[in-house]
């Protein structure tokens, strides 16, 4: 029987893999450490851009220009400059006053607001100040006094709709609010030595003068507002690069960019992202549409939404195309989320609240186009067709001449890939390819001590393959797969297509 301590100095058997995870141990951390730190490193960098275009935000708007006309030239007009001078700072907007003989007509402040020249506008109407007069000094005009009818302001709630309620609708507000503050410092205490106070409408115009009347060019007050230049912005980009990738995927199953000429493959692809996008950004029109809940919208609005989304998506398909032609499957998830976050953050927001390095956005097509739909939504406001045409058209034109190139690419790889994988070991690697009536002389090479590998294909030819060959044959086969990945990827697997053979097919 054997002793404890016989036991104990026993070896314990190695466990499955140890021997191998030590070999492979040091370049394995070494690997998933460099793809640790630099995907740690995209998400930092790309959320840092998107977190800056918000970073003191509030105290940029002073760059929203708000025009002011003052028709009335009396005391509300004077109250209102005074309740600016006090609110006056960053966090306010910039009012700029304008004579009313450079806007004849309320109508011209309009037009000026829907051009897009100023983001509101604010107004004293004529005669506001006599007709406060006259209310608080007789009973009859008290009665039919309209405290709203003494300012006016015009803003457009379609064109960013979340900020433009925090930082325009709500300033204008509260500037309105202030002037009624300022009104009682300038002329509230002697108005109130004269007027009757029994008589009560006299005395509530008197607490409360001044209020406005708003004239919003597009009411945007849908709760999906606020994915009009988010959420929805992004999925058509992300849409364009999964329909990509399954397009490479079937592609590959069929050997096309092999078996088809370059001309024939691109004809292909551009009918297919023709016929997606359009189908895909009626989806997309469709979905604003079905719950656009209140929202006064037509049906020629739709349609021209549907038509500069189709422009937008096949923009993002070209891109994608040219993208995942180039550059290789390990550099595709920085580009993308790259690519999807500096887009939406060109969008978030209006430049006016970002920092000025922001605004190379402007050259972005995720920008122009919602510049394009704002004026859609507007009926013709906010117009900016001048610059977005342009350089959507631009993204268009030289993302249509890459993809030509991009898919010639495709087509050279994958021609070279199936010309790798068919060589025959003897033409590649200069391997051993004997009939079987010639084992004799591999026999003298295996007594010489050479191992052989032997394999029998269905021609009846015996290969005989050294294991330097098999190095040779590994080398071959890892530069046809790359080749092949070159020329399909980045693609996934897709349900309804079996891969099977050239010669099946």
């Amino acid at each position: 029987m054997k002793s404890s301590s016989d036991l104990a100095s026993k070896p314990h058997p190695a466990k499955p893999g140890e021997a191998y995870w030590k070999q492979v141990r040091k370049p394995f951390l070494i690997a998933i450490s460099g793809s640790f730190i630099l995907l740690q490193l995209l998400f930092l960098g790309n959320m840092c851009y998107l977190y800056g275009t918000q970073f003191r935000s509030s105290s940029r708007y002073h760059n929203f220009n708000v025009l002011l006309v003052d028709y009335d030239g009396g005391v509300i007009g004077q109250s209102l400059l005074a309740a600016y001078h006090e609110l006056k700072g960053n966090d306010f907007p910039t009012l700029i006053q304008n004579n009313a003989t450079d806007y004849p007509d309320p109508q011209n402040i309009y037009e000026s607001v829907c051009r897009g020249d100023y983001w509101a506008a604010v107004y004293t109407n004529p005669g506001a100040s006599s007709r406060l007069s006259s209310a608080l000094a007789s009973s009859t005009a008290a009665t039919s006094y309209n405290n709203s009818d003494a300012i006016t302001y015009i803003w457009n709630g379609a064109r960013y709709p979340t900020i433009a309620k925090s930082a325009i609708y709500a300033n204008v507000q509260t500037l309105v609010a202030a002037a009624h503050v300022a009104y009682n410092h300038l002329n509230g205490r002697a108005a109130g030595k004269s007027i009757d106070w029994s008589n009560e409408a006299i005395a509530q115009i008197l607490f409360n003068p001044i209020a406005a009347s708003e004239i919003d060019i597009k009411p945007t007050n849908q709760g999906t507002r606020v994915l009009y230049n988010t959420v929805s912005m992004v999925f058509p980009i992300i849409q364009q690069f999964f329909f990509i990738m399954a397009l490479n995927g079937i592609s590959s199953s069929f050997g096309l960019f092999s078996k088809l000429l370059p001309v024939q493959n691109g004809r292909l692809r551009m009918n297919l992202s023709a016929a997606y996008t359009l189908i895909g950004s009626l989806c997309s029109a469709g979905y604003l549409w079905a719950f656009r809940e209140d929202w006064d919208v037509n049906g020629l609005q739709f349609f021209l939404t549907w038509m500069a989304l189709w422009l937008y998506m096949h923009i993002n398909f070209l891109v994608m195309d040219v993208a995942t032609g180039y550059l290789q499957m390990q550099f595709m998830p920085f580009f993308v989320l790259t690519w999807v976050v500096f887009n939406i953050a060109s969008v978030v927001s209006p430049f006016e609240v970002n920092p000025a390095f922001y605004r190379w956005g402007y050259a972005l097509p995720t920008h122009e186009v919602y510049q394009v739909l704002v004026q859609i939504w507007s009926g013709d406001c906010e117009k900016q067709l001048y610059r977005s045409l342009p350089i959507l058209f631009a993204w268009w034109v030289v993302s249509l001449a890459l993809s030509i190139l991009s898919t010639s690419h495709r087509c050279k790889a994958a021609v070279a890939a199936e010309r790798t994988s068919a060589l025959p070991p003897s033409e590649e690697q200069g391997l051993d390819t004997e009939s079987t009536a010639d084992e004799s002389k591999d026999d003298s090479a295996e007594n010489k001590g050479a191992p052989l590998s032997r394999t029998t294909p269905s021609n009846g030819t015996t290969l005989v393959t050294r294991p330097a060959d098999l190095a040779a044959i590994r080398r071959q086969t890892a530069e046809s797969i790359r080749l092949e990945q070159r020329a399909y990827g980045p693609s996934y697997p897709t349900p309804f297509v079996h891969r099977q053979s050239v010669d099946e097919q």
